[in-house]
């Protein structure tokens, strides 16, 4: 898989997303930037069923950004 990028509108608000995928031991993780942002990671959680951001700073992106970020991760992998 490559970088993909798409678009996503909410709440008024526009977004370019950007989301790259790569193999962490046998899971396909996903660094993924928002409107020029730093790099965030998704990884699939499977006790809820989707992607979530993992890491120190993955609280700063707004919830609803978030899930739908991860639903479209789920499409691509």
């Amino acid at each position: 898989m490559q970088e993909q990028s798409f678009q996503l509108l909410l709440n008024g608000v526009p977004y370019i997303v950007k989301a790259t995928p790569f193999e962490f031991n046998t899971d396909t993780r996903f660094t993924v930037s928002y409107n020029g942002s730093d790099d965030f990671v998704f990884t699939y959680d499977r006790t809820i069923g989707h992607y979530v951001a993992i890491g120190d700073d993955s609280e700063i992106i707004p919830a609803d950004l978030e899930v739908a970020i991860a639903e479209r991760l789920y499409t691509l992998a």
